[in-house]
């Protein structure tokens, strides 16, 4: 079995592997509030001799590829290439840079500039406005080439894979299993239904939540491209969607008056947003389930062992299957 944890992962590593790349922290490292990977800020002179801050990011071992690693990387780069606002990891080690990854003792680890920002308000409509042409850039880009080394978002084997890990998991009370395994099959049925081939499928960002947009005096910045998939346009759009339906579709008509004038958008793939919210249900909670062996997660969810969670998520997604069945958001610009 892979060794996913990060239990030899002491500070004297992490600082000898930064300045084994060419930074010499002159702070502390400070944790920041990452579960899969491990993440720490601390500050550093520059090559112009001022101090600035960096961000050392060790990935969990056994996820990425090496190869799949280096496509994020790549990614982000491209992005970069057309002043498309993203955090790049350096180039190292700093001296003389072959890579933006490096290994020490068995973790691959990168080194990024430290970007600071408070969080995307999404009632705010013209920064609603402006994350959709934000991603109206980023998903040009990412239709220029697919991700080779990367899985696609959603995929039998993954759902199938997820339903197999939650019904195995200790902390799903036995009173509740056969709720639970009742209203997974056909909830990951619909999700199937769906001919997933009719889409483009492209470069995405994979993860676009409040948290990983920060908004500053400069703008919008897309950080945390460590879920990075190839998948239909959508992905990245559905998750600043809440509230009732006409709060949805507004969000969503401000989202693509931004978005389309610089990218096409399917609106078939608005069919796409409850299969795609289903799916995010099951892969969050398989998650949690798979990663429970790392202290982190007892420590900061504690209340997945508990009886009540896993009965509103039966609930939710029973829930979740009544939406199949409800016609996909209206847009009154007539896309």
């Amino acid at each position: 079995m892979a060794d996913f944890s990060f239990q030899d992962l002491t500070p004297d590593l992490i600082l000898d592997a930064i300045e084994a790349a060419g930074l010499y922290p002159t702070s502390g490292l400070l944790a920041l509030n990452s579960y899969e990977n491990r993440v720490y800020q601390f500050l550093a002179e520059n090559s112009a001799g001022e101090v600035a801050r960096y961000v050392a990011k060790f990935y969990r071992p056994g996820r990425w590829s090496t190869d799949a690693i280096l496509e994020e990387h790549t990614f982000t780069y491209d992005l970069a290439a057309f002043e498309i606002p993203v955090v790049c990891p350096l180039r190292l080690p700093l001296e003389n840079p072959k890579t933006t990854l490096l290994e020490t003792q068995g973790y691959r680890f990168a080194l990024f500039p430290s970007v600071g920002g408070r969080a995307l308000e999404p009632e705010q409509w013209e920064q609603l406005e402006d994350l959709g042409r934000h991603l109206g850039r980023l998903h040009q880009v990412g239709k220029a080439q697919p991700f080779v080394h990367r899985p696609p978002l959603v995929s039998t084997e993954l759902l199938r894979q997820h339903q197999q890990t939650l019904l195995a998991c200790d902390l799903l009370p036995e009173s509740l299993k056969p709720a639970m395994a009742a209203i997974l099959e056909p909830v990951i049925a619909q999700i199937l239904k769906v001919d997933w081939s009719r889409y483009q499928h492209i470069r995405l960002h994979g993860d676009c939540h409040i948290g990983n947009l920060l908004w500053s005096d400069q703008g919008l910045t897309l950080v945390d491209f460590d879920d990075c998939r190839q998948g239909p346009a959508i992905q990245d759009l559905w998750m600043m969607l809440s509230g009732e339906r006409y709060q949805q579709e507004a969000q969503l008509e401000t989202l693509l008056a931004g978005y389309e004038e610089f990218c096409e958008f399917d609106p078939k793939e608005l069919a796409l947003i409850e299969p795609l919210r289903a799916f995010r249900i099951i892969q969050y909670m398989a998650w949690l389930a798979v990663r429970w062996s790392d202290p982190a997660f007892p420590r900061s969810f504690s209340w997945f062992a508990e009886p009540r969670y896993w009965e509103q998520q039966i609930l939710t997604l029973k829930e979740q299957l009544s939406a199949f069945a409800e016609p996909p958001l209206n847009l009154q610009s007539g896309l």
